[in-house]
């Protein structure tokens, strides 16, 4: 039996990390992920997917995640339920992260990733370069076109 989940999308607002009374960290987290195509009035729809993580990686995600962070997030598929006030259950069905890649640094509006997240830690797979500093790629495209003549290409 195979229960694995990989997503991309964004977040709709900032993580709320909490503690369990044995003071263990959980962040909680909403990605909006596109479907990949448009419905009937030609707009594009998303969904909106619960991410639960735990320990070390939910003190990391609430440390460097915000809201409209492109994110890509790795875990299984759970379903819980409680009763709520009125004595009725309650099913949650989430992802439970145990693998968060941060796809874009903070504040970036381009797609290039900075080195500004820590070493690889606890499940934590992030975009790192070390102490690289800025990153002055040629390459990046900042949506000027591109200024080559065709002496400069070699075929």
């Amino acid at each position: 039996m195979l229960n694995r989940v990989i997503l991309i999308g964004r977040l709709t607002r900032d993580p709320e990390l909490r503690y369990t009374p044995s003071g263990v960290a959980v962040t909680q987290f909403t990605l909006a992920c596109d479907r990949p195509f448009t419905n009937a009035s030609g707009e594009r729809e998303a969904d909106f997917i619960p991410v639960v993580t735990w320990r070390q990686l939910a003190e990391t995600c609430a440390n460097y995640l915000r809201k409209g962070r492109l994110t890509a997030v790795e875990g299984r598929i759970q379903v819980r339920h409680y009763e709520n006030n009125e004595g009725r259950r309650v099913y949650v069905t989430e992802v439970v992260a145990d693998n968060v890649r941060f796809l874009e640094s903070a504040g970036s509006q381009s797609r290039e990733p900075s080195g500004d997240y820590p070493e690889r830690q606890g499940g934590y797979s992030g975009p790192s370069r070390g102490n690289a500093g800025p990153v002055n790629d040629p390459f990046l495209d900042d949506g000027k076109p591109i200024d080559i003549s065709d002496d400069d290409l070699p075929f």
